[in-house]
């Protein structure tokens, strides 16, 4: 049986999303007032050791079956050969393998972003906004470079934070840390003023599979941030997204 992406059989109205949300952002209001932690959850890396194992072998499996048989992927081969000095270094299985990797990356991406819209739709920006006026975290008044911020990623939706908000739930992340890629990725979003969602809301757009719908210059300003952190630092827009995803962004 093909895929089926999981659907709400019992859609909400708007009404009843931002009274959701109303009682969702006061749960973790009073969460924050004794363990800040709540607000930032991981599930353990080996939770899913056996999951990933099995995927990983069904995607060598398959990359072999596709390298090897008449097909779209091996007309693609066929059609891209690799340099000369590189034919005898790189076999075709695993050229096939490097492209179903990327393949699962971008539909990871596109099935997370929406998961978000299972209980809210294309909405959660809006209606976090309606359903509350204040950070959570901070207190202080939320204003137009608020961010969306998933306690975890279970299905639940995400909290609108202030940046202050954010920062100090995301302790993981520093001006001072000793990764390159993230050094880099902070400073263009300082140097720009953007926000995390709005870099996922860019990286998305440009993999054909937008998000949460915005003005036509918000879009464009996102995909101007997604563009600078992919040609800065080489990632493609499916690894910012990873790296979105491990630091819970």
């Amino acid at each position: 049986m093909s895929y089926q992406r999981p659907t709400n059989p019992n859609p909400l109205s708007k009404a009843q999303k931002v009274e959701l949300l109303r009682d969702y952002s006061e749960y973790y209001r009073s969460l924050a007032t004794t363990d800040q932690s709540a607000l930032n959850r991981k599930v353990p890396r080996d939770a899913f050791a056996d999951l990933l194992d099995r995927i990983g072998k069904l995607l060598i499996d398959e990359s072999k079956q596709m390298s090897s048989s008449p097909g779209t992927i091996r007309e693609f081969l066929d059609a891209n050969p690799l340099p000369p000095a590189m034919t005898s270094l790189l076999p075709d299985e695993f050229r096939t393998f490097c492209l179903a990797l990327n393949a699962l990356k971008q539909w990871v991406g596109a099935e997370q972003s929406a998961t978000d819209r299972y209980l809210l739709g294309g909405v959660a920006r809006q209606a976090c906004r309606e359903a509350t006026a204040t950070c959570l975290v901070t207190g202080e008044t939320l204003g137009p470079d608020a961010e969306l911020h998933h306690p975890l990623r279970d299905g639940r939706p995400p909290i609108l934070l202030s940046k202050t908000g954010h920062s100090s739930i995301e302790g993981q992340l520093s001006s001072m840390s000793d990764d390159p890629f993230e050094r880099a990725v902070l400073s263009i979003r300082r140097e720009r003023n953007g926000s995390w969602a709005q870099l996922r809301r860019g990286c998305l757009d440009l993999l054909g599979t937008p998000g949460t719908s915005n003005t036509k210059a918000s879009n464009a300003n996102a995909r101007a941030f997604a563009r600078k952190v992919f040609r800065t630092t080489s990632a493609s827009y499916a690894e910012i997204l990873a790296w979105l995803d491990q630091k819970n962004l």
